[in-house]
């Protein structure tokens, strides 16, 4: 989670939603990846979905049979659903995602028995150090859209727009 969390800082010193993840198969990392929405312009670059891509290709196959998943942030919906896809046995994550979690906080994508695949799940781990960077980074973004002045939001590099 450590390597999870390295990732995670530097998607926060690119201005990107500070999330991290590492792959590790047969105890070792093959693939790392952090949030990367804002500098692809892509809603579907979240550092679980780099990681896992990153991971088959390193693998040579879309099957990550065996292989686990730390993520900094409890996965979306989206997330979660190709970590079932690609066969990932094991999901460490450390913060709850209330806004779109679906490991139980929002969703229960991965709590639900799926007919192909089951992952593993353990939750929570390195909690409070996975939540602090998150909280900083948000609490920095809110100090920035005040300077601006009110009635203005920043929209992650999009430019102000009125509210």
């Amino acid at each position: 989670m450590k390597a999870a969390l390295d990732e995670a800082q530097n998607a926060f010193d690119l201005g990107e939603v500070p999330v991290g993840a590492v792959l590790v198969h047969r105890n070792e990392i093959i693939a790392t990846g952090y949030n990367q929405v804002e500098s692809l312009k892509d809603a579907t670059a979240h550092a679980e979905m780099l990681c896992l891509k990153r991971g088959a290709e390193r693998l040579g196959n879309w099957r990550l049979i065996g292989a686990t998943l730390y993520c900094t942030l409890e996965p979306c919906a989206m997330c979660a659903g190709a970590l079932i896809l690609s066969r990932v046995e094991t999901l460490v994550w450390g913060a709850p995602d209330l806004r779109h979690g679906a490991d139980g906080s929002l969703f229960q994508v991965l709590n639900e028995a799926h007919p192909i695949h089951q992952v593993t799940v353990r939750r929570g781990i390195l909690k409070e150090a996975c939540a602090e960077i998150l909280q900083t980074f948000f609490r920095e973004r809110r100090a920035s859209c005040k300077v601006r002045g009110p009635g203005k939001i920043d929209d992650f590099g999009a430019g102000d727009r009125p509210i």
